[in-house]
């Protein structure tokens, strides 16, 4: 019967098996030196105790851990979609993710601590506030990848976030919409080369007189304040950009309790292309980052600066596209 006062160990194994602690540890290791019939006994009397090889404590024991750290924002719907496809990137290439969330009552240098105390081999940062001097300060101790924002020196794999503000007001602008605003991010990484796309591409349009910025942010409550300052504006808008689709969910919400048609009467542009955008009840048009890239490279990144691989271009930009859904369409007559 197995032990369930404490793990089972590799002697306890090797005393059920009737085999020495070594010739379990090759086993277990899948080396070759061991007939078929020991293996069979090492193999049925691990899963008789519940053995499972203690993988992390040998790599441990080699100087690695395999580990990549990863900090990312909980109030944040499109970091989900990021560290769901990082676990994949990162099991592509045989490493494992260890995550550390910044909460409302946790910050990011408490979470960057956290796994720096856990033997991680390199860190992948979600979208840091963290100032970049001190960003730099960490790179010094072990690799550093910052997704989603731009950091001068050091690796960064980001979106091209002014071209998808510009095909945001492209689409709208196709359409037929002239007033049309933006919801911007305030200090939000990413937010300053969003807002400076929707001027580009207004001014390209030759819609420069209905340029209106609206102070925004993340969350939905952003957005809804947002909405009800648009909504009390004697020309409302027909069209708004929004800098995520988090905080497009509140503009939405509001519109909706005004009774303002979406998108019969306002068009409504999101940015990211998170789960939430995809929910069949929102539907939102939305300018979507390329995740599995983003994320591939990030991991690629930082598995060659583990492996002390010389780095040509430390910034990669990846490309977004649009995304159409139910939130957009032709202004009122």
């Amino acid at each position: 019967m197995a032990n369930t006062q404490a793990r089972p160990t590799l002697a306890d194994v090797a005393a059920r098996a009737g085999v020495s602690k070594s010739l379990v540890s090759l086993v277990m290791r899948g080396e070759p030196g061991a007939g078929t019939d020991t293996r069979r006994r090492v193999r049925e009397a691990a899963d008789e105790l519940g053995y499972q090889p203690d993988s992390r404590a040998r790599l441990l024991r080699s100087g690695r851990s395999r580990l990549l750290g990863v900090v990312f924002g909980i109030q944040h719907a499109f970091h989900v979609d990021l560290v769901t496809a990082l676990y994949t990137a990162a099991r592509d290439r045989g490493y494992e993710l260890a995550l550390s969330a910044v909460t409302p009552d946790r910050d990011e240098a408490e979470a960057t601590a956290g796994l720096l105390q856990d033997r991680c081999e390199a860190l992948i940062m979600l979208g840091p506030q963290t100032p970049a001097p001190a960003l730099a300060q960490i790179a010094t101790r072990l690799p550093v990848v910052v997704l989603a924002r731009g950091v001068r020196g050091l690796d960064v794999i980001r979106t091209a976030d002014a071209d998808g503000l510009h095909q945001a007001v492209d689409h709208l602008a196709l359409l037929g919409h002239q007033r049309i605003a933006h919801i911007d991010g305030g200090r939000a990484p990413g937010a300053a080369d969003r807002r400076r796309g929707y001027r580009e591409a207004m001014h390209a349009h030759g819609l420069r007189r209905h340029v209106q910025v609206v102070p925004g942010g993340l969350t939905e409550t952003d957005g809804a304040t947002a909405a009800h300052t648009l909504l009390d504006d004697n020309e409302p808008p027909t069209a708004v950009t929004v800098f995520n689709d988090r905080c497009a969910t509140g503009v939405l919400d509001v519109l909706a309790r005004a009774g303002a048609r979406v998108p019969d009467q306002i068009s409504v542009v999101g940015f990211d292309d998170s789960h939430l955008a995809r929910l069949a009840h929102i539907n939102l048009t939305t300018i979507a980052q390329d995740v599995p890239a983003m994320t591939e490279l990030a991991v690629a990144r930082a598995v060659d600066r583990i492996n002390g691989v010389a780095v040509a271009h430390p910034t990669s930009v990846v490309a977004p596209h649009l995304v159409v859904r139910g939130t957009t369409g032709p202004p009122p007559a």
